[in-house]
């Protein structure tokens, strides 16, 4: 049963470290990425199947070295979720900074302005969900020391 949650936590671990790194770089280059939207969302799969595996684990009686396990086998996915709701205010909150009533009034922008508009919400996105990234590996890193 442990080699379950240690694989669980390794390839979280990597996923996210992999996503976070790409981000990083992507944001600092204001470039928009699909391979790291890819990893997020790989991510985001491994995480709901860390919280299986603790789940199945749990069920099968595991008891691990710490009971933080199951904070930290949980809490990315909790992770995850706060992220993607701060990622979607993510353009309200770039057209708000720049006195932009909302879509429509980009669309009427002339076009270097309207791209500026949709590079900056990107790159908030990014931002956001890198930092979500991170933050799940961190856990990741932290389940494999209480199992």
């Amino acid at each position: 049963m442990t080699t379950a949650a240690q694989i669980s936590a390794v390839a979280l671990a990597t996923l996210t470290a992999l996503a976070a790194v790409l981000g990083s770089w992507r944001w600092y280059r204001v470039e928009p990425s699909r391979a790291f939207w890819a990893l997020v969302r790989s991510a985001q799969a491994a995480a709901g199947a860390q919280a299986l595996v603790g789940g199945v684990l749990a069920v099968a009686g595991f008891e691990p070295a710490d009971g933080l396990f199951w904070l930290y086998a949980l809490l990315p996915v909790a992770v995850s979720f706060v992220a993607e709701q701060l990622r979607l205010a993510s353009a309200q909150t770039v057209l708000d900074a720049r006195g932009i009533e909302d879509a429509r009034a980009v669309g009427r922008l002339p076009g270097a302005a309207q791209r500026s508009v949709v590079l900056a919400i990107v790159r908030r996105e990014i931002g956001v969900m890198t930092v979500a990234m991170g933050v799940v590996a961190f856990l990741a890193l932290r389940t494999l020391g209480t199992i």
